[in-house]
Order: C-alpha cells, then structure tokens, then sequence
C-alpha cells in the first residue's frame, strides 16, 4: 500500500519556524521527485517546492526561496520542509507529492499549518 503521512504542521507566530515531514512507503522512493504543495483556505493548490530524486537539484517557488528549505533521506524514505520566517499568508494546509517521470503520482493528506499572533 503506497502510503505519504506528513506531520509537523501546528500554529506558529508571524516570523516563526516549522518543519514539515513526510514519511513514504509503499513505492520506490528514490524513483521520484518529491515536492511539496499547499493549498490556502479558499484558493487552490499552490506549488511550493520540489526536489529531485537523488537531492542534488531543489526548487522553489517565488517568494519562498531563502525562507523554505526542501530536503530528502532516500535511506529513511522521507523528505522534509524546513519553513523559516513563516508569514501569515503561508497559512495553509501543506501536501506532500511523490512524482515519477512515467506519470505515477501519489499525495498526502496534508498537515496544516497556521502563522498566527
């Protein structure tokens, strides 16, 4: 069974830290690039930031390169998302996305995350 569990969400202050995890199983997790999505109350999903299947390529998108860090332990199945200098807006809840280059996609169901005084 192919399993995406995040954890790591919670409540945290304008200008506060989190970091997202997401614990994989079930699939060949190094085959994959890993990315993580959020999706706002009321919006749709928004792509944050991907990662490639051996580590050596990150990407990010606007407004999110220097304040999140994407990283992946292909020995422990896993890749994380460190979040600093959280904003109000990066309210949301967070997904964790595995994507293989023959059109395989597998997601989880999310960790909410709220930057909040």
């Amino acid at each position: 069974e192919v399993r995406l569990v995040e954890s790591g969400g919670g409540l945290v202050q304008p200008g506060g830290s989190l970091r997202l995890s997401c614990a994989a199983s079930g699939f060949a997790f190094d085959d994959y690039t890993m990315s993580w999505v959020r999706q706002a109350p009321g919006k749709g999903l928004e792509w944050v930031s991907a990662i490639s299947w051996n580590g050596n390529a990150t990407y990010y998108a606007q407004g999110m390169k220097g304040r999140f860090t994407i990283s992946r332990d292909n020995a422990m199945n896993t890749v994380h998302l460190q979040m600093n200098s959280l904003k109000p807006e990066d309210t949301a809840v967070y997904y964790c996305n595995a994507a293989a280059t023959w059109g395989a996609a597998y997601w989880g169901q999310g960790t909410q995350v709220t930057v909040s005084s």
